[in-house]
């Protein structure tokens, strides 16, 4: 069977990169996650004195985007695949809070989209992938064989996001979760370079009342269809 590119995007908190991760280990593709690449560019602005007071100093930014290198690892006793920052394991720091609320700001800037697109186009070359993001099926693969938008309501999208950081033993108020997941929705959708948008091929999966065995069995559905469909 002919390998194809899987696009997966959506909105932030929709569980884009859990779902992508196991449809590629179940079908066993490689998956990058190109949101936790954004992630870790907002990172190293933080360590990097770039971002003071919540503000980009773009100027600096664009003397360093050439430092930024990520890659990606797979954990052997997990299994799944952790985001690398200059050959650092970054992983549980580009999830706090502190990242999802300067995320998309700097995902926003042209000149860090252009340099993070190529690394992803780079990445996908041999196919046999699955990407998540925000314009992996309008930017970075307008050609791919699959593509899916996943969306599902703010309120929705907010308990996810504070199930998950209480899990983890991180403090966090549902208002605030609210208020950023509202926040990065106009910022995604209105940014100038590579807007959040369904492509108008992309098929839509709203999972707001899906369960996780629902989902990943129409995922598996429509994989298997793309692929008859190239052959």
């Amino acid at each position: 069977m002919k390998k194809i590119t899987i696009a997966i995007d959506g909105f932030s908190s929709c569980g884009k990169s859990t779902m992508a991760k196991e449809l590629a280990h179940q079908i066993g593709y490689i998956y990058i996650d190109s949101g936790a690449m954004y992630r870790a560019v907002t990172l190293y602005c933080i360590e990097n004195n770039i971002i003071h007071d919540g503000k980009i100093d773009t100027d600096k930014l664009k003397e360093h985007i050439n430092d930024i290198h990520i890659s990606f690892k797979l954990n052997e006793q997990t299994g799944k695949p952790e985001t690398y920052l200059n050959g650092k394991n970054v992983e549980d720091r580009i999830r706090t809070m502190e990242i999802s609320s300067m995320v998309s700001p700097v995902s926003a800037i042209d000149f860090v989209r252009t340099a993070l697109v190529a690394q992803q186009q780079e990445m996908g070359k041999a196919k046999g992938i699955v990407m998540d993001g925000r314009d992996i099926g309008t930017t970075v693969f307008p050609d791919a064989e699959l593509k899916i938008f996943v969306t599902a309501t703010p309120e929705i999208r907010a308990q996810r996001r504070y199930n998950e950081l209480h899990e983890k033993g991180e403090n966090a108020d549902y208002e605030d979760i609210l208020s950023n997941v509202i926040e990065r929705d106009y910022i995604d959708q209105n940014r100038k370079v590579s807007p959040l948008k369904k492509a108008d091929d992309a098929l839509l999966l709203d999972n707001s009342n899906l369960t996780h065995e629902q989902q990943n069995k129409w995922l598996l559905e429509q994989f298997h269809r793309a692929c008859e469909t190239k052959e």
